[in-house]
Formats: structure tokens, sequence, C-alpha cells
């Protein structure tokens, strides 16, 4: 019996972002798949769950705050980080408040995500992916 690899879902309104997004995560041993509004991750959810979500904040229909709160309020116990363009006062509380295992501003680091990432599954990652050397940001 062995260890599926590690699944993240990327939620994102814009192509580019998704895309550059699946790009890291994938070159980092990660399975991937992006989703181009958070209704159609959560439509995705009856077939397949991930062990991630990585959310943009601002999107049309449903936020990614809106996001994490349908999650909870489904009880789908999905880890979730929001990354987000804007840095808007209490948008990072509300989001913690929701659940979120990080709050990151765009742009950042490649390593930062990865990180978050590893943050978010405990620390560690399932057989099967690479590990992941996470160097600090420098201040």
């Amino acid at each position: 019996m062995s260890i599926s690899p590690t699944r993240i879902a990327v939620v994102d309104d814009d192509a580019a972002v998704r895309k550059a997004l699946a790009r890291l995560l994938i070159a980092n041993g990660l399975h991937t798949e992006t989703f181009a509004s958070a209704q159609n991750f959560l439509d995705s959810l009856g077939e397949r769950r991930p062990d991630c979500v990585v959310s943009d904040l601002q999107m049309p229909e449903m936020t990614g705050l809106e996001l994490l709160l349908h999650l909870v309020g489904a009880c789908i116990p999905i880890p979730a980080i929001i990354v987000t363009a804007f840095n808007e006062a209490g948008l990072r509380e509300r989001c913690a408040a929701a659940g979120a295992r990080a709050y990151l501003v765009k742009p950042l680091p490649g390593q930062v995500l990865i990180g978050a990432i590893v943050d978010a599954l405990g620390g560690c990652t399932p057989a099967g992916t690479h590990r992941v050397a996470v160097t600090p940001p420098s201040t």
C-alpha cells in the first residue's frame, strides 16, 4: 500500500496566477489541481479532496474568505492558505478567524508559499513528495 502524493488545490480567477502557482508547486513535488473559481473547487470535493487549498482572496462570485467560511460551515477540514494582493486592515484577522493557516501578500517568494504549505500540513508531507527545504526570508 502506498501513500498518495500531497494534493494541493489552487483557486484563483486569474489564469496566469493559477499557471504560475501550479508550476511552482509541481516543481516542488506537489500534485496540483487548479480551479478558476471557488464554486468550481467546491464542486470537485465530491470526487477528491486536497490536502491543502491555496486561494486568492479577491475573486468574483465567492471570495477566498467566503470559501473558508463555507468549508467550516460544511465541516470540511482542509487546511487553507489565503494569497492576496490586497492587505486591507482586518482581513488577515478575519481570515485567521475563519481558519486560514496563512495569509500571504503578493508578490511573494516561492519558498514562502511552500513553507506555508508545509506548515499547514503539520510540518511534513506524505511519502511520494519531495522534502522541501525552506529558507526564511531575510529581513
